[in-house]
């Protein structure tokens, strides 16, 4: 072995590589244990499953989400945003479609009015859904007071909105219609109050203080043949406009045989999430007022 081990081509031992001795155990020229580096402890439990790993790349055979579908984000802990409301602080716009009601369309019997709200990728983020009974809907027509719930896509609720009963008349200043607007529900963030005016719908955007923070405004026509109606959000002095409320033109058919609206919101990115609960507030009861197929234009 000797002679095979010496046969050149056949590295020879180098200095620093532990011999063996008696017991098997290597004799170390290097150290077994390092300066400057801690033993783990071994009372320090196991990190979480996944706790500082990279994310994986989309399995085999998965296509790319549905931008269509249901939304389920990633979002951030925010701070003094009530629970549910967090994905509104990555959003400047939202979409609110109604949904169809073939009753309404064949028969002309007033169902609770549902919505979709999307972001403008057509994802889902919430659903909103009328609770109100039969009576007061089909006599009352678009002047009902109605409370509303607008869900999670886990079915959470996580805004109220309440509207009383309020006679409407551009006329009698005394009968201005308003709404509450709760998040989470119980808890109130915002009201939207009609403003008097014998031509022009006006509104104004109020925090829980009842301190006026926005105006919307709309046009002397709400007439929206073949066009939109738009509702411009302007500062508490009126002085600049920062966003808007439309009414989106949804073909003829739609807008003569059905009771299904389509609604645009634009705010600015960094308004207070509050704010921009009670904006989508508002869009709803402009859309009871303005735009309801029964009773009268209030």
């Amino acid at each position: 072995l000797a002679g095979v081990m010496a046969t050149p081509g056949y590295p020879t031992a180098h200095p620093g590589y532990p011999v063996a001795q008696q017991g098997n155990y290597p004799m170390p020229p290097y150290p077994i244990t390092q300066p400057g580096y801690p033993m783990p402890d071994p009372n320090t439990p196991a990190p979480t499953p996944g706790f500082n790993m990279y994310p994986m790349g989309p399995s085999p055979g998965i296509g790319s989400p549905d931008p269509h579908g249901t939304l389920t984000p990633y979002v951030p802990i925010a701070t003094g945003v009530p629970h549910g409301l967090e994905y509104l602080t990555q959003v400047d716009q939202i979409l609110i479609h109604q949904t169809v009601e073939l009753v309404e369309a064949f028969i002309g019997f007033e169902t609770n009015n549902k919505y979709e709200i999307k972001n403008s990728l057509g994802q889902k983020i919430y659903y909103a859904k009328e609770e109100n009974d039969c009576c007061t809907r089909n006599c009352c027509g678009p002047l009902r007071h109605f409370n509303m719930k607008i869900t999670d896509n886990t079915d959470r609720e996580v805004i109220h909105l309440v509207r009383p009963f309020k006679c409407a008349s551009c006329w009698c200043p005394c009968c201005l219609q308003e709404m509450e607007v709760q998040s989470p529900p119980g808890t109130t963030i915002g009201f939207i109050i009609q403003n008097w005016h014998p031509f022009i719908p006006k509104f104004s955007i109020q925090n829980v203080e009842r301190e006026t923070v926005l105006k919307v405004t709309g046009s002397c026509c709400m007439c929206n043949c073949c066009g939109d109606v738009v509702f411009d959000v302007k500062t508490r002095d009126e002085s600049r406009s920062v966003g808007r409320i439309s009414k989106q033109w949804s073909g003829l058919l739609k807008e003569v045989f059905t009771d299904t609206d389509n609604f645009g919101i634009q705010f600015p990115m960094d308004l207070d999430v509050k704010m921009k609960a009670t904006l989508m507030g508002a869009c709803f009861l402009i859309d009871f007022m303005f735009f309801e197929k029964t009773g009268e234009v209030g």
